[in-house]
């Protein structure tokens, strides 16, 4: 029985994107969570196994990693029905905050109890043990103030337990989570690698391997802008900055609220009135369709123009950059109003991805990539000193 499992996991500021084993399973999860009771209320509770269990992940964690330890949590969709939901905050540290942590072995312990791996981990009455070799990342603020190792730290010398309560088809399970290894790579190294290589990392663009390359990552909390040169990053001139799309949907949801008086359960529901191919900035306003294109506009552009002017400050200082690209959520949201401002003022030469899930998948992507050829030549490595052994013998 294998033991070991390969998990690439991007807690992006929006949702949650995370790809399992030999890319047969993926997960896709608001990064929303709200406290809860044990006993949630259910309406038809007996119809509950029929449902969808991403749709009603209701777990309690146990996890030296946590400040707040054995708490009970809605997460995802189910969370974005509450009250109390939170969201990740502008100005926190990914690598701090509970939430991260939540939704990180939440996604791993809806992975490890699928019916398919019934085989891969082992299974006593209702707990389930289970091994992952974890590649996931950081902001590049976050990585150079060395948070990346306390982080992983804090991953693989414990082991955390998340106990299904009231979820579709798994209420009453227990799964334990153990990490053989975590690897935490920095976002703006992992774009690139997704830019220039296959899953084998074989070069795939040889056009870009050995430009001059700017990334600009924009998140929903911050924003991070690597330097490409030499084929790896330029540490002293990579640069992140408190700043991404989250507090501009929370303004947009705002003013909706007080304009409108229409109440939106989360930021998500903003991208999608944002992003929608039909009836783009249009809502329901007591059943009439109605624009909100002047909210949308007026602070969209202002975030637009701040994200542009981090662009123009970094190639400055970096005149021979032959590429931009932009990437990420926030990135799909600002499209179309940083090309306008490109195109009026300097006419950079940048690019975006027209694929929206690439883009939004770029780094849950770029982790499996990493984390998947570091198994591989540790699996080599392994069956090396083996055959050394034997032949010693």
């Amino acid at each position: 029985m294998t033991r070991t499992r390969i998990a690439a996991v991007d807690v992006g500021n929006d949702s949650l994107k995370a790809i399992f084993g030999k890319m047969e399973s993926e997960l896709n999860i608001p990064n929303v969570i709200a406290r809860d009771v044990a006993d949630r209320p259910v309406i038809g509770i007996e119809e509950l196994d029929n449902q969808d269990p991403i749709e009603g992940i209701h777990v309690r964690l146990h996890s030296p990693t946590l400040k707040s330890n054995n708490v009970i949590y809605r997460v995802g969709h189910l969370a974005t029905k509450t009250t109390n939901s939170t969201e990740l905050d502008p100005g926190s540290s990914k690598s701090e905050e509970d939430q991260t942590i939540v939704m990180l072995l939440s996604a791993l312990a809806l992975d490890a109890v699928r019916d398919e791996n019934k085989e891969i981990f082992k299974r006593t009455n209702n707990v389930v043990d289970a091994t992952y070799v974890l590649g996931t990342g950081l902001p590049l603020r976050e990585v150079k103030e060395g948070k990346d190792v306390a982080y992983r730290s804090s991953l693989v010398s414990s082991v955390h337990q998340v106990e299904f309560l009231v979820t579709p088809k798994y209420q009453g399970i227990k799964v334990n989570i153990k990490f053989e290894e975590v690897k935490v790579y920095p976002e703006g190294f992992a774009a690139y690698i997704n830019l220039v290589m296959d899953n084998q990392l074989n070069i795939i663009n040889k056009d870009l391997i050995d430009k001059k390359i700017i990334i600009q990552d924009i998140g929903g909390l911050s924003t991070d802008i690597a330097v490409i040169r030499n084929r790896k990053v330029d540490d002293d001139k990579a640069q992140g900055f408190n700043i991404g799309v989250s507090e501009s949907l929370e303004a947009i949801r705002e003013e909706i609220r007080s304009k409108h008086g229409v109440e939106l359960d989360s930021r998500r529901d903003v991208v999608e009135i944002i992003t929608k191919k039909n009836d783009r900035n249009h809502i329901m306003v007591k059943g009439s369709r109605t624009s909100v294109h002047d909210i949308v506009d007026r602070i969209l552009l202002e975030l637009a123009k701040k994200q542009y002017r981090h662009l123009r400050n970094v190639w400055q200082k970096n005149s021979q950059t032959e590429i931009g690209y932009f990437v990420g959520g926030g990135a799909i949201v600002l499209k179309e109003y940083l090309k306008t401002l490109n195109n009026n003022l300097d006419g950079y030469n940048i690019d975006f991805f027209e694929d929206e899930k690439e883009s939004i998948w770029m780094m849950a992507n770029a982790y499996y990539k990493l984390i998947a050829d570091f198994e591989r030549r540790t699996a080599k490595a392994k069956q090396s000193e083996e055959q050394k052994t034997v032949k010693s013998n």
